[in-house]
């Protein structure tokens, strides 16, 4: 099947979601969605999330999924929102019990926050299968940039959350705890096994040096021929020195630290005093 693709893109953290239905149904998916955050006064908004419950209303879509790539280190999900208004179940890979444990350390956490992905309505393993309507969406456990991360292949649609990027930009960091250049490179083999003709729908996009729009879907022939990092059969050694020492240079995502403790929560916030409020932690010194 030849799904259709709605893309949204967040200017503010340069996140695409996506919308993925039924040619000819009405079933859809949600994938990467984000809630807004403004890290200066701590305030939550909707407008993006919004987008894309108006959209699925306008169309009539029945929302089977609303799917996680990995726990997102740049913006926040808004996962739990748009279940509540518009129903789907939650799902993510199973590693997601990896990142829990790491960060739950960081962020002292304590027993009372689970580590065992049950904020999640389901987990992935590699080969697992899902349904969207009619369509079947394959699980491809893709880990380097996370432990968790996923693509989603459906039909002709591979979404490959921020393990690729277009063609001119290259691929994802490693360097965040679990991460693995090698690991990277594996999966990115994986994905590039799938037919040349394979639509790629990235998570982000940053406009390489030299172009002046947006982009977000490529294919999997155009990767293998072009892509600055891996394309044109690059060895695994001479890809995980470009990585290492690139990820090297790199600062930490602007909303790391309120992403990680929202996403590996599925989207919630942490539990609230008993005045009700909520509270994220700044940890110091350890990232």
């Amino acid at each position: 099947m030849t799904p259709k693709v709605h893309a949204f893109f967040d200017d503010a953290t340069n996140t695409v979601s996506y919308v993925a239905s039924e040619p000819n149904g009405s079933t859809c998916a949600i994938i990467d969605s984000v809630l807004d955050f403004d890290q200066a006064s701590g305030r939550t908004d909707t407008k993006s999330a919004d987008r894309i419950i108006a959209y699925v209303r306008e169309q009539g879509f029945k929302v089977a999924w609303i799917l996680e790539s990995h726990v997102h280190a740049d913006h926040l999900s808004a996962a739990p929102y748009i279940q509540e208004e518009i129903g789907g179940k939650i799902g993510i890979g199973k590693n997601i019990t990896v990142v829990q444990d790491t960060f739950g350390k960081v962020f002292n956490e304590g027993t009372r926050f689970q580590r065992d992905g049950s904020q999640f309505d389901a987990l992935f393993v590699d080969g697992d299968s899902l349904h969207i309507g009619q369509m079947r969406a394959e699980v491809l456990h893709t880990p380097g940039h996370t432990p968790a991360c996923l693509t989603y292949v459906i039909g002709d649609a591979a979404f490959v959350g921020d393990t690729l990027f277009m063609p001119d930009f290259g691929t994802a960091r490693c360097d965040f705890p679990g991460g693995s250049s090698e690991m990277l490179y594996e999966s990115i083999q994986k994905i590039l096994s799938l037919p040349d003709d394979t639509r790629i729908f990235v998570g982000h996009d940053y406009k390489a040096p030299g172009r002046n729009e947006f982009a977000w879907e490529t294919t999997v022939g155009e990767q293998k021929a072009l892509n600055i990092h891996i394309g044109q059969g690059r060895p695994i050694a001479e890809f995980v020195a470009m990585r290492d020492a690139r990820d090297a240079t790199l600062g930490m995502p602007r909303l790391i630290l309120p992403s990680l403790q929202v996403n590996m929560r599925a989207g919630q916030m942490p539990e609230p005093d008993e005045q009700g409020d909520v509270f994220l932690k700044l940890p110091v010194n350890k990232i």
